[in-house]
This record gives structure tokens, sequence and C-alpha cells, in this order.
């Protein structure tokens, strides 16, 4: 195992640390200063679209793509691994490089399963950054972690799908650019547990779809909502199918994979920046007759910090190194484990840097308090921590006694 950078991955990186100081850390205030300006919560600030000029101009978009491309030569999840994680450390990064959740999942997604006539119509204009997506798997009805348990309900008639559901935490469908969902639904709900889903593609513009509400995050509105969604009698072609009938369980777990590695990346990357900024608090703020990062304790926060997020980082990249080399499968129970300890490794750093700012840590002057609150959603995101911790247990119980 060699976890050293590639040549390909040493140079986009640091290409993209020169992006991130010279435009993306700029334009944090000015995307916050436009948002706010605008009253509306899902306008879209348009510093975004010269941050997203200027990075295809470096060479930097649609990273996320494993595959060869005409802005790429195409990345192994170890190449890719260190980018996200320099995404990760600001919250419009991601986009400005057209690598962001739910798009990236959703364009792998087009790629693998989508038709020549779907690809054109949807994995084209994504891939050019022209429009966005969502994934609507989640209902408010039941414990969507099971994914057994999905009641949307598609019904062939004749040459259409007629798709019932109710469907919440969709991201991304509040920006007005949010043109298709991928809808997880049950075509065949009496068939084999596996092979009761499929996934089919549905404009948002499609008569019958209502956008009910778009979702605070612990009191935090984001720019692309993560919406409520309601289903009636909505009808599309079938050829709008992903796939195949059935298959939408497989296909969930191919997008699940890659997806979590990014996000555990990016989650090393807010903390990160939460460590930096902790430190430059601590060296700088006086109490008790001198500087807070004399202090036994603060001392061993960051101790603790940089202990954890290198053992988190490193086993990303062995899980990352795993999925290359032996593919997905291979690498489940690792996968797991890291969508476990990534974000709870975030939340540490964060709440001690929180911590270390007093009550300015909970205010608006820095970005501390809305990081806390979008990594606690990823403990929930891709699968919550118990799911998780469940898989692994089961994995290790069978590798201990099968022998």
């Amino acid at each position: 195992m060699d976890f050293a950078y590639s040549p390909t991955s040493a140079a986009l990186r640091e290409t993209l640390l020169t992006f991130m100081d010279e435009c993306v850390y700029p334009a944090e205030p000015v995307y916050r200063q436009q948002l706010a300006d605008s009253g509306d919560p899902h306008f879209f600030p348009p510093v975004m679209e010269e941050l997203k000029r200027e990075a295809r101009a470096r060479g930097l978009w649609n990273l996320f793509l494993p595959h060869k491309t005409q802005w790429t030569e195409g990345l192994s999840n170890l190449d890719y691994a260190p980018l996200a994680e320099i995404l990760g450390r600001s919250h419009i990064a991601s986009q400005a490089l057209n690598c962001s959740a739910p798009d990236t999942g959703n364009m792998e997604l087009l790629t693998m399963f989508g038709t020549e006539e779907q690809q054109k119509q949807w994995l084209q204009p994504l891939l050019e950054g022209e429009i966005r997506s969502c994934f609507a798997m989640t209902e408010p009805a039941v414990a969507s972690s099971d994914a057994r348990n999905i009641q949307c309900s598609i019904v062939r008639d004749g040459d259409e799908y007629v798709i019932n559901g109710h469907k919440w935490w969709i991201s991304g469908a509040g920006d007005a650019r949010c043109k298709i969902a991928i809808v997880m639904g049950k075509t065949d709900p009496d068939g084999p547990t596996y092979r009761q889903q499929s996934m089919v593609l549905v404009p948002l513009d499609t008569p019958g779809v209502t956008l009910v509400r778009s979702l605070t995050v612990m009191g935090y509105q984001d720019q692309e909502g993560h919406c409520e969604i309601t289903f009636e009698n909505v009808r599309v072609p079938v050829t709008n199918l992903l796939g195949e009938e059935g298959g939408g369980f497989a296909i969930a777990q191919a997008r699940l994979g890659p997806g979590r590695i990014h996000h555990c990346m990016r989650s090393l990357g807010a903390a990160e920046r939460a460590l930096e900024l902790l430190c430059q608090r601590v060296t700088s703020r006086v109490a008790f007759g001198g500087p807070l990062s004399e202090q036994g304790q603060i001392q061993r926060w960051i101790a603790d910090a940089r202990i954890e997020i290198d053992q988190a980082r490193l086993y990303t990249l062995y899980t990352a190194w795993l999925m290359d080399t032996q593919g997905n499968k291979a690498a489940r129970t690792q996968i797991s484990g890291i969508k476990v300890i990534a974000p709870n490794v975030a939340l540490r750093v964060l709440d001690h840097a929180i911590q270390a700012f007093g009550a300015a840590g909970l205010g608006p002057d820095t970005p501390l308090p809305s990081m806390y609150a979008h990594q606690r959603t990823l403990r929930f995101a891709d699968g919550p921590d118990e799911v998780h911790r469940r898989s692994i247990a089961r994995a290790e119980l069978n590798a201990q006694t099968s022998a």
C-alpha cells in the first residue's frame, strides 16, 4: 500500500490549493452577501459562476469522474481523495468545480446506467454545470435507512410510469437550476426483496410534482435546499427508467460507495479548517494571565485533533486504495467504517473550536456553527452511524465465527 500522491493528483492538489487561496476563500463573504441581499434563500449568487469559469480555466472541473473525459483523464478514488479533502474546507468549493453532491452521484449513475438519450438530455448539461439534479429516496413515513421500506409507488400504465409518493430531505431541489430528480420507488412490491425497487428520471416541472417546503438544517437554510416533495399521479415515459426494472437497490449501492469516500474526505477538510481556526484563536486570546494555548486542556484538544484527523485520513485512504484495487464490494466494511469515523472526528474538532472561541463560536462571524450543523447531518446521510456499525459488526462476527 502506497499512499503517496500520484504525479497527477499532486499536480492537481497544488493547483487546487492555489485556487482556494486566490479565489474560493475570498469569495466566501461575497457569496454570503449576495445570497443575503437577494432575499431568497435559494438564490444563485453570481460569484459562483465566476468561480466556475475560473475553475474550468485552471483544469479543475469534474475531477470526481473516474473515467477519461474532455476535462480529465479520470481519477481513481485514491487520487481524488486528497482533492475532496481540500474542497471540504469551504462550503462553496465543491460546486465551483462541479464536484458537489448530489450531482456527482447522479452523474455517475447516468454514466453507468443511462441510455444514450438520457445521457444526452441530462448527463451532458450536468457535466457542463448548466443544470443541477437531486436524488429522491428518503421518505418521512418510513425508516429509509432500510431501502426495503420505501413506499413510493411506480406503476406502469402503457408507455408511461405513474408515480405516487412522499419524499423529504431531497438535497438540491430548492435551487431553480435543479431540473431532474432520480426517484426511487417500488415497481414490484410483491417481488423478491431486493428486486422490488426501481429508479426513474422525473423532470421537476412534470405535473403532479410539488415542492412542499425546504427544510432547514439545525436552523440553517441552505442555498440548494433540502426539500419535502410529493408526487401525485406523476406520469413519465417508460424510457425514463434508469437501468432495468427491479434494479433500483443495486443501483443505489453503486451510487453510495464513491460518494461516501467523497463525504469522508470533505469531513476531514472541514476538521482541518476547524483546527486551524482553533489554533489561531488560542494563540491570540489571553485569559488568566496568558494565551489560551498555554492551557493544558487546550493543548490536549489540539493534540487529540491532530491524532484523530490523521488516523481517519489514513483509514479513508486505505479504503480508497482497497476500492481501486479490489472493488467497492470488497471494501464495503471499510466504507462503513470511514463513514462512521470521519464525521464524528470532524464534529469533535469543531466542538472544541467553538468552545475555544467562546460565545463568538456560536455566532455568524466564523464558519464553525454552519460547519457543525452540516457535519452533524452526515451522521444520517448515506446511512446513519447505527446501520454502518451494524454492518461492520455482522462482518466481524461472520469472520470470527466462520472458521
